[in-house]
């Protein structure tokens, strides 16, 4: 990997020339029309300084899709047109049927082409086209220096092994030796590195193109676009230069939420530890966010974090004053950070935002419970932006494995699980079910923990964070379905009875032969199927529907009755309850606790049981601790609960007593 590079020679073709992409309304169609035609996309979300972005695009065609947006999309055609004119580019208009009758504005600014909807994919890659023949016909576009700029640019390609600069980057960044790839990759910052595998992922799962922004030492803020070749496996990248921020404390934007980015939040932190100031920042991680994604699609999920940076902005901002800073990390992460003046009202803002974002979303007319984790770090002496933030991640992961700030690192936990696998330190407690109407224990949940020699118990979730980053995740699904069953086939006679309900996880699900080597080990304990019934999340459903609906039938026609868990911390699809073959749905104690807050709160625990019931599903509510809460859900008509309400997960002595009661 540490080869010389290869400058890659500037000949147009399609494949190699950029489009220029300014689109106000989030639409991916137009870039996806323009990568699959073949271009290399740079796209743009915000009409400032789109001039100077174009130029240094080195793109002979901008598109400005003004699409809904007539007034922003003019606006930025007359800041294009001259740059339009002195070089021979072209300039597509992309604008509604309704506001044909405008497009003489347009003409005036400087468009040389327009289509109007409704348009077609094929359509717009064709509209591109054309405009590049034009811009190609009056200046030869490409040809002997013509065009705007030399595109800055580089490409690696798996067949040559070592990454190809244009001589434009190469200049630019000073090479007169070959880097090699991983020495062109030590000259971004750590997080900017993971900011780059964060693409790549996305390239992997959805193909296409992406872009992350970056900024370079000695050269300034940069926007890299990739897209991917899937049959190749070649990676052929932008680069879009900014320039150097005018100050250290300039916001640069997260073009989806409109929130602070992560490396201008860390110059922001930077300079205010540089000036003497104390801070203090809360780092907030999003739960169950890929949900959202997995089942819906990526448009759903961006809606749905522009109204989680919406919601923390004016949290944050009402609590902590308007000095705070709010700030798109990555992904489902953001962060607030403020000036220790504002300390004294730190721990009610945390509140508050636990508060507002516990509250669930409303995306495209459907309700969404997500969740979040919030965890905080005042800054201390010698502290940068790095080790603060290093900090309050601790911290995040810290709640993420124990719901305890100060709880071990899972990295702590997940080096020591495999030991604990082998010396048996994974027990079995059984958390009983209860029938409303009578008040009768009718089965168990087997729910797992962990006899920590040096920490004491840890819960099921700690546990199976802690198996993810170990990648142990199998061997530990394995180890508590097999003690679950072995255990409930050696019940006394008094707990005969009872029905047992064991977990399936998203990683189950994707194995092959699962339901074979599930129906083994129950054959093996010689626990009776039909009085086994199998719970898989909602997340484990979505991680693949198809495969889960294959197992869920297997299980069912081999005598087992199957649920749905914790039905509602995600993105709940109503849909595929009809689809897929269920027995139980088990409602997230949120949906629980929330039976008694406001009156909407309650319509809605209402329309899940009825829809439920509707479909011959027998519903069980999870987590419920109070008599109110067992009161409201009965007279709406939920068959069985579990919870604290009757009792915390017992031993097999203790469940007996508890039965016998």
């Amino acid at each position: 990997m540490e080869d010389s590079f290869t400058v890659v020679a500037n000949e147009p073709s399609d494949s190699e020339v950029p489009v220029f992409i300014l689109s106000f309304r989030q639409r991916d169609e137009v870039a996806a029309a323009a990568a699959s035609g073949g271009w290399r996309v740079i796209a743009a979300r915000r009409a400032e300084g789109v001039d100077q972005r174009f130029l240094a695009s080195g793109a002979a065609v901008a598109v400005v899709d003004a699409r809904g947006a007539m007034s922003e999309g003019l606006a930025a055609a007359k800041a294009l047109g001259p740059t339009i004119e002195q070089h021979g580019a072209a300039m597509l208009i992309l604008i509604s049927q309704s506001d044909t009758v405008h497009m003489r504005h347009f003409y005036d600014a400087g468009a040389t082409h327009f289509l109007s909807s409704p348009m077609s994919s094929a359509a717009m890659a064709h509209a591109i086209r054309f405009a590049f023949r034009h811009a190609e016909r009056l200046t030869g576009w490409g040809k002997d220096g013509g065009g705007a700029a030399e595109p800055l640019g580089w490409r690696f390609d798996p067949e040559i092994g070592a990454p190809q600069l244009t001589p434009a980057l190469a200049n630019l960044l000073g090479l007169t030796e070959a880097p090699g790839l991983r020495a062109m990759l030590r000259r971004l910052e750590a997080p900017d590195r993971l900011l780059l595998r964060a693409a790549l992922r996305r390239l992997r799962r959805t193909g296409g193109s992406t872009a992350f922004a970056h900024d370079l030492p000695g050269v300034g803020r940069m926007v890299q676009h990739l897209q991917h070749d899937p049959d190749t496996g070649r990676l052929d990248v932008l680069v879009e230069a900014l320039g150097v921020a005018p100050d250290a404390s300039s916001a640069v934007r997260d073009l989806l939420t409109g929130a602070r980015d992560g490396p201008s939040a860390r110059r922001w932190i930077d300079r205010r530890l540089g000036e003497g100031a104390g801070l203090a920042v809360v780092l907030i991680g999003m739960s169950r966010f890929d949900t959202v994604n997995t089942a819906y699609g990526r448009d759903v999920g961006d809606e749905l974090l522009r109204a989680v940076s919406k919601r923390v902005s004016e949290v944050s901002r009402e609590a902590l004053g308007g000095s705070a800073i709010i700030a798109r990390i990555a992904g489902s992460e953001f962060l607030v950070a403020t000036d220790m003046a504002a300390g004294a009202r730190l721990e009610q803002g945390v509140v508050r935002l636990e508060e507002a974002l516990g509250r669930p979303f409303v995306v495209r007319g459907a309700i969404t419970p997500i969740g979040a984790r919030l965890a905080t770090a005042v800054s201390e002496a010698g502290d940068s932006a790095a080790t603060i933030l290093r900090r309050a991640s601790e911290a995040l992961l810290g709640k993420e494995v124990r719901g305890d700030p100060a709880g071990p690192p899972v990295e702590q936990l997940a080096n020591e699980l495999h030991r604990a696998l082998e010396r048996g330190e994974i027990t079995i407690r059984y958390q009983p079910q209860v029938e409303i109407a009578s008040g009768k224990i009718i089965g168990v949940e087997a729910l797992a923990r962990w006899n920590h020699p040096e920490l004491g118990e840890i819960g099921a979730e700690a546990l199976f964070a802690a198996a993810e980053r170990a990648g142990l995740e199998a061997a530990l699904s394995d180890t508590i379905q097999r003690r679950a069953l072995s255990g409930s086939a050696q019940w006394p006679s008094l707990l005969s009875g009872l029905r047992l309900s064991v977990n399936v996880t998203a990683a189950d699900v994707g194995r092959a032969g699962f339901v074979e080597s599930l129906l083994g080990r129950v054959d093996a304990s010689g626990f009776p199927r039909s009085r086994l019934t199998v719970e898989i999340t909602e997340t484990g459903i979505m991680a693949d529907l198809t495969e889960a609906a294959r197992l869920l039938s297997e299980l069912r026609a081999a005598g087992c009755r199957v649920a749905i868990d914790d039905f509602g911390t995600g993105y709940s699809s109503l849909a595929y309850l009809k689809a897929l073959p269920l027995d139980y749905l088990k409602i997230d104690k949120r949906l629980s606790h929330d039976i008694t807050g406001s009156h909407r709160d309650r319509v809605v625990v209402r329309g899940v049981i009825d829809m439920a019931r509707s479909l011959g599903l027998s519903v069980v509510a999870e987590g419920v601790e109070t008599e109110a809460q067992l009161d409201l859900l009965a007279k709406e008509g939920c068959q069985y609960f579990q919870g604290y309400l009757c009792s915390e997960p017992l031993d097999v002595p203790a469940l007996a007593q508890l039965v016998q009661a």
